[in-house]
């Protein structure tokens, strides 16, 4: 061999073994990279965690120990016996007792039920003489997945109620019957309980977007040296950015709503103006939220991989894709603490059942007071010198 095929040989070897070195030395500084992004490398980790533990424990399909409220005109053996019966389906958990047909009806309007069962004054000496009456359940059909079940399991309720207190075996037929009303979507029309609820996902995920990449767009692009030689109080900072993108997300809510009305039917039962004014304070709610999550990250990937995690468990949570009232109480008490879950009820109660403010005092407050935590956060984390 030559010294120039042993030269070229040599130097073929030399470019092999600098090319695993040099590839050697980015895998490590990616890793080094990593290790010191720590938003990225919690978004790594908690992410599948998340899902996996979300949609093992707290998402449920067929809900049960459904909230349910019971308007009883007498109280009588049978009457317990229905009631009981009820409950052995494992669907109806009765958490309230009324004692008229409006405050029955509140609490349906108002989302704190899912289902109200009236047993009718002189109800057992009926069924004794054969008059057959009619014991009446509603349901909250806005999410149809969460009542069908139990309306379904209602079949049985008449057998088991007359076991210990009319008959040794089966009755000839049945001596009263159960009329099942599912009010607000009888037909159990899936888009009546998606596209109300699109118009919060949609607005979560944009304005936590818009919000969160505000600050850190700031920073990177070198403008906030400017902004933070002005003048100005870090309260007055949030407020500049927030006000514009609340026009946004009006305009966003407002297209949504009337692509819903006029392509898929949904009907507004509601106030116009209490949906707009409570949607107002929804995208405001998720701006600060946002903006609150820029002053935490440090650019616009973290900005955004942060959003993500925020989101996730807000649609998970929240009622809008699965039952809440079927969830563990664990996953409700975090839900309570996520925007979306108030809105959902919000949004569905005006637009499908007509609910007033006073049947949404609770979700109202609820959403208030996130709103102000987070801009009690977002102010106080404001940096006002770069680091």
């Amino acid at each position: 061999m030559s010294a120039t095929d042993l030269s070229d040989h040599g130097h073929d070897i030399r470019e092999r073994f600098g090319f695993w070195r040099r590839s050697y030395a980015m895998v490590v500084k990616e890793f080094i990279q990593l290790r010191r992004d720590r938003v990225s490398f919690a978004m790594i980790v908690m992410i599948p965690v998340m899902q996996l533990l979300l949609f093992g424990y707290a998402i449920n399909t067929t809900p049960h120990n459904l909230p349910s409220a019971v308007l009883l005109q007498e109280d009588s053996d049978l009457a317990r016996s229905v009631l009981k019966a009820l409950e052995n389906t494992a669907y109806f958990r009765f958490t309230r007792e009324v004692h008229d047909v409006d405050e029955f009806d509140n609490l349906l309007k108002s989302g704190k039920v899912l289902f109200g069962v009236e047993i009718p004054r002189g109800f057992e000496r009926a069924v004794r003489r054969g008059d057959k009456p009619a014991l009446l359940v509603a349901a909250d059909a806005t999410d149809p997945v969460a009542a069908s079940a139990a309306l379904g399991s209602l079949g049985m309720v008449v057998q088991t109620a007359l076991q210990h207190d009319l008959y040794i075996g089966d009755p000839p037929e049945m001596p009263f019957e159960i009329r099942a009303h599912a009010r607000y979507n009888p037909a159990a029309s899936s888009r009546l309980n998606i596209v109300p609820g699109l118009v919060g996902t949609i607005l979560t995920m944009t304005m936590l977007i818009f919000t969160a990449l505000s600050v850190t767009r700031e920073v990177e692009r070198g403008t906030m040296e400017s902004l933070l030689s002005m003048p100005i109080k870090p309260v007055e900072v949030m407020f500049g950015k927030i006000i514009p993108y609340v026009l946004v997300g009006f305009i966003q809510a407002f297209l949504i709503l009337s692509i819903g009305v006029l392509l898929f039917g949904v009907p507004v039962l509601g106030s116009l103006t209490l949906l707009a004014l409570l949607s107002t304070l929804f995208i405001t709610t998720n701006l600060a939220i946002g903006y609150t999550f820029s002053t935490i990250v440090q650019n616009q990937l973290q900005a955004m991989q942060m959003s993500m995690m925020f989101f996730l468990p807000s649609i998970l949570l929240s009622g809008f894709m699965f039952p809440f009232a079927g969830m563990p109480v664990w996953a409700q008490y975090l839900g309570e603490g996520l925007p979306l879950t108030h809105y959902v009820r919000i949004v569905r109660a005006i637009m499908l059942k007509g609910a007033t403010v006073q049947n949404l005092q609770y979700d109202t407050l609820a959403l208030a007071a996130l709103m102000l935590v987070a801009m009690v956060i977002a102010v106080t984390r404001f940096r006002r010198t770069l680091d």
